[in-house]
């Protein structure tokens, strides 16, 4: 039986672990924290949103990202300071705009695709996430807002998702509890919300049952392959240790691009954070005006999902300021001011902040695929939309994996074993 190593153990390294044991393969699921789903996937925004398909690669978002350089709330913002990483992703970035329909109606496309195994392992595993099909409602204040929002529905709709338009009359029928004033907006049926961690916890544990071994506070120091054998070397409390497996599969976010580099690949990730706030809803005049419609404002770049009966959470925001966790007052303050504003009768006088870096690359599309040697894979690099797209990705790479590992005559299996360095 082939060995291969999954490195990382957020959505994207779960959901491949679980697709490739579930072919048969013996996988072993590396994870630096005590925990899976740690990091990115501990407290996002929870939409599992086809709608929100549009890639960042437009001229808009650098125009307002200049804008906003100034501003502490912006909804994006951009440290002036410099480094050659974060000029060579901008210059990515910005070659990748004229890609800017297709990667958008591509990216649809495949969150599309992604649903069916995602509800399907959900299902079959018995995994409760606080999963709420009522869909997505898009909200804009001003035309101009609504009517960019038009051309993207065309987009999506040649990828495949159907959303419609709807007026302010109909937004407050689809969701009572939204206040304000509202030129219109879009609304998704088929997209959904839950608990990415609490999804990422149970699939994990699924995976275990199908046969992976998952190896929590196992930091990656370094990674090589010579085509045929992998070695992954790990720190230890007993010393450095070595492990040899048949094929490895990288899903580190953040960290795929520093890992990737010593395989001899390039992937070139940026780590944009994002922040959310959930909100305990204590008392039940907070619980009922609180919505169970998941929301996306534009504006704002914000996205809501209820968590059970008891958890509002409200997530978004671009920064660009490198390997950078801090939670910091001045960005969380505009999310709690937000639900002050769309939900007056919430309570704010407990909520719980987070921050997390999405792995992003410069043309908003995954890394799904081979690197330059045979038994080296990735998957990673899913930024705004990893949830969305992990069990597509997953199911993506478990068959590159599966084809490529198919046995050959007169080879010779490895691993995993053990050496100590």
């Amino acid at each position: 039986m082939k060995s291969i190593a999954v490195i990382g153990g957020g959505i994207t390294g779960v959901t491949t672990a679980y697709a490739l044991a579930k072919r048969g393969l013996q996988v072993t699921l590396l994870e630096q924290n005590r925990y899976p789903a740690m990091e990115t996937s501990f407290a996002n925004g929870g939409q599992l949103s086809a709608s929100n398909a549009e890639v960042w690669t437009h001229w808009s978002t650098l125009l307002k990202g200049l804008k906003w350089m100034l501003r502490n709330d912006a909804p994006l913002l951009l440290n002036p300071k410099p480094s050659w990483h974060k000029i060579s992703w901008f210059l990515e970035f910005m070659a990748s705009i004229p890609h800017y329909e297709r990667n958008t109606t591509a990216t649809a496309r495949l969150a599309i695709a992604a649903r069916e195994h995602f509800f399907a392992w959900a299902a079959a595993e018995g995994i409760a996430f606080d999963s709420e099909k009522r869909g997505i409602l898009h909200i804009y204040r001003d035309k101009k807002g609504f009517d960019h929002a038009a051309r993207v529905s065309q987009l999506l709709a040649l990828g495949g998702l159907s959303r419609r338009a709807v007026t302010p009359q109909e937004m407050r029928a689809i969701e009572p509890t939204l206040a304000g004033n509202y030129y219109g907006g879009f609304y998704t049926e088929s997209d959904s919300t839950g608990d990415i961690h609490k999804y990422t916890v149970g699939l994990a544990a699924a995976a275990e049952r199908h046969g992976a071994r998952i190896r929590c506070g196992a930091e990656v120091l370094r990674l090589r392959s010579d085509g045929q054998l992998a070695q992954v070397t790990l720190r230890s409390p007993e010393g450095d240790q070595t492990l040899d497996f048949d094929a490895l599969v990288v899903c580190a976010g953040v960290a795929s691009r520093r890992l990737a580099a010593q395989l001899g690949d390039r992937v070139n990730i940026y780590p944009v954070k994002g922040y959310s706030i959930t909100v305990q809803l204590l008392d039940e005049a907070s619980r009922q005006a609180a919505p169970w419609v998941s929301l996306l404002d534009d504006e704002t770049k914000l996205v809501t999902s209820r968590l059970g009966p008891d958890r509002f959470r409200v997530a978004g925001t671009a920064e660009f300021n490198g390997m950078n966790k801090d939670i910091r007052a001045d960005r969380i303050r505009p999310l709690i001011d937000w639900v002050n504003r769309c939900f007056p009768g919430v309570s704010t006088r407990q909520v719980v902040p987070w921050a997390g870096l999405r792995p992003m690359m410069p043309d908003m599309m995954p890394r799904v695929g081979r690197g330059k040697k045979p038994n080296v894979f990735y998957n990673t690099g899913h930024g705004h939309l990893g949830w969305t797209l992990s069990a597509g990705t997953a199911e993506m790479i478990a068959g590159i994996v599966h084809e490529a590992m198919r046995p050959v005559v007169g080879a010779v299996p490895h691993g995993p074993a053990v050496a100590q360095v």
